[in-house]
């Protein structure tokens, strides 16, 4: 499976520690509450509010490096959109690779 990673940041970056250290903070106060939005959304079997949430959890993975992440984020926000979610599992796992990584920056 792809592994989260800072190349993205540090290409964004150019080398500004602080940039680098902002954009962290920001995925870090984010992500997680985006996160538990979408598990309750998805818990209340409201695909479309989820679909809204898989939205903008895609780009926090394009942020931390997923390409692949990312793009199945497409594609499960298009099948939510549909009312389906047979992406649901590769997609949480996804993020709990994420919650993991960022934890520890």
């Amino acid at each position: 499976m792809e592994q989260p990673n800072l190349n993205y940041i540090k290409e964004l970056s150019g080398g500004d520690a602080g940039f680098e250290k902002k954009l962290i903070g920001v995925v870090q106060a984010e992500l997680p509450q985006e996160i538990a939005e979408y598990e309750g959304n998805m818990k209340d079997s409201a695909f479309a509010k989820a679909a809204e949430n898989v939205h903008k959890i895609k780009h926090k993975l394009g942020i931390v490096g997923l390409e692949k992440g990312y793009e199945l984020a497409i594609a499960y926000e298009d099948e939510l959109k549909e009312g389906k979610s047979t992406l649901k599992e590769e997609f949480d796992s996804i993020l709990t690779a994420v919650i993991h990584f960022i934890k520890d920056l």
